[in-house]
């Protein structure tokens, strides 16, 4: 099936090269001491303890301590395979802790465990305690890995000018002798917008003889991307196979896949897909993106055939299901989308929303209501209680105002804002908008101002909010003397679009 329907493109692109540079660009911070590469047992089990923590709460000092207490011995090597695995699945602040109770217990710190304390310090306390604490290291400790891992969060933050200074001060004390710095200043080039200076950077290391590696090259494929360069693009990818020694490297072709769906050549994108697919990579985040960027060329056999490879090839994961379903739902494949769901669901030991999430949206936007309240019904019932159901809400939110239905919207409104005393939750924009269409259509100024209440209790009544208030305002033709001093009150600028709107319900 090769349908060509550009209205359900996905943008992976820029997805890949984000999960790429935020592999690379943490090199730095997660090369802690010898990392057993797969757990023993002693390791596996402190490991799902402290992993458990995240669902039942508590602290992980108190686990670790209480694993002691049972008679156990913590090794070094336990607690860095503990922080590495926290860290891979997102879990911060407890890897932060283990680091801070390895220091409690003066265990010996080598020089990148120093790094991956202040990469964990920014993630959880920002930047300022990150400069804090790389400020109050040693000399010993303050090592091109340290420094290595505060540019690192100065790139992620866009901080371009401390970047730079850090950058500088790095050459002086020549810990410039890999990629690792120049690639991270490449990618906060490529997300500020200003892909022409990634070129610049590479020959800087060319110039200093140093060996672009693989995301070098996919970084610089993408600037001229971002340049619409498809030339550029061709020559920098034939000098990449030609040159970077990991020429076994699957990611080179799905870069290159999906630089090539952003230009609408969809015959190249699928001709390196298949290159891709020849490799038989042993990696399954390789098959998640043959599914994704053959989801974007419109290609419903691909994606159920490498589905199959990918099942046969490994233990499908909850994370390979919901790429999966997102790629069918994208596609309007119901009937396998639904097969898939029930397969997943019959089979998972653990409950993913984000799954229930993708179906119940595509139920709704099939006008499928029945169907998709049986499964957010079943969802909440089998799911932990740690779980967010603000998505599937917000698709039944918006669900029930295309139905003219706005007091079941502001059921499930006020059940969001009842979840969010417990997780933080902010609307997505398309489900304010929705709201306030709504109203606009309906003229109907006291339902608009009563969701200004909900918006700003959840601190997001923002320019765009107030925008669309005083356009639900002009459609009822109605004044609000007091908008001037409530936009002053909420620090909102007033623009001269904002004026335009304003003078019709707040004459000056």
């Amino acid at each position: 099936m090769m349908i060509r329907n550009q209205s359900r493109l996905i943008s992976t692109g820029s997805y890949l090269v984000r999960q790429l540079c935020s592999t690379s660009t943490e090199t730095v911070s997660q090369r802690i001491a010898a990392p057993t590469p797969f757990p023993t047992g002693n390791e596996d089990k402190l490991y799902k303890r402290l992993s458990a923590l995240g669902a039942t709460g508590g602290s992980v000092t108190a686990a670790l301590n209480a694993y002691i207490m049972e008679g156990k011995t913590v090794r070094k090597g336990m607690l860095e395979y503990c922080v590495r695995s926290l860290r891979k699945f997102g879990r911060y602040r407890h890897a932060l802790e283990v680091i801070e109770w390895m220091e409690s217990r003066k265990i010996h710190f080598s020089y990148t465990d120093f790094a991956v304390y202040l990469d964990l310090t920014a993630k959880t306390k920002g930047i300022a305690a990150a400069e804090k604490y790389f400020n109050g290291l040693s000399e010993y400790a303050k090592n091109r890995y340290t420094y290595g891992a505060l540019l690192n969060c100065y790139c992620k933050e866009l901080m371009t000018e401390r970047a730079l200074a850090l950058f500088e001060k790095m050459d002086e004390l020549k810990f410039l002798g890999n990629t690792v710095a120049f690639n991270n200043l490449s990618t906060m080039y490529l997300r500020l917008g200003q892909p022409e200076k990634v070129g610049p950077l590479v020959n800087q290391m060319k110039q200093r003889n140093i060996s672009l590696d693989n995301l070098t090259y996919i970084v610089w494929m993408q600037s001229y991307s971002h340049l619409n360069d498809i030339d550029g693009v061709e020559r920098v990818f034939y000098e990449m196979c030609n040159e970077c020694e990991d020429n076994c490297c699957w990611t080179r072709y799905s870069n290159l896949a999906s630089i090539y769906v952003k230009a609408e050549l969809f015959e190249k994108a699928e001709l390196a897909l298949k290159k891709l697919e020849e490799m038989k990579p042993r990696d399954r985040k390789a098959y998640h993106f043959l599914i994704s960027l053959y989801c974007n060329t419109s290609n419903l056999d691909a994606v159920n055939r490498v589905w199959g490879i990918l099942k046969s090839t490994f233990p499908p994961t909850n994370t390979s299901y919901l790429v999966l379903l997102q790629a069918l739902a994208k596609l309007n494949a119901i009937d396998i989308l639904k097969q898939c769901f029930e397969e997943w669901e019959s089979r998972c030991s653990s409950y993913d929303m984000r799954l229930a999430d993708v179906i119940i949206r595509a139920y709704l936007q099939k006008d499928m209501y029945e169907e998709a309240a049986l499964i957010f019904n079943n969802a909440k019932k089998r799911a932990n209680a740690s779980t967010r159901f603000f998505k599937s809400r917000e698709s039944f939110m918006i669900y029930y105002l295309r139905s003219r239905q706005l007091d079941l919207a502001l059921n499930e409104m006020e059940a969001a804002l009842s979840e969010a005393k417990q997780f933080h939750w902010r609307p997505m924009q398309v489900t304010v908008d929705t709201f306030f269409r709504f109203f606009e259509e309906e003229k109907d100024v006291d339902g608009a101002e009563e969701f200004c209440k909900a918006l700003k209790s959840l601190n997001c009544l923002d320019f765009s909010a107030y925008s669309l208030l005083i356009k639900t305002y002009i459609a009822a033709g109605k004044l609000a003397s007091d908008m001037r001093q409530r936009l002053e009150d909420d620090d909102i600028e007033i623009t001269d679009e904002l004026e335009d709107l304003l003078v019709k319900v707040c004459p000056p």
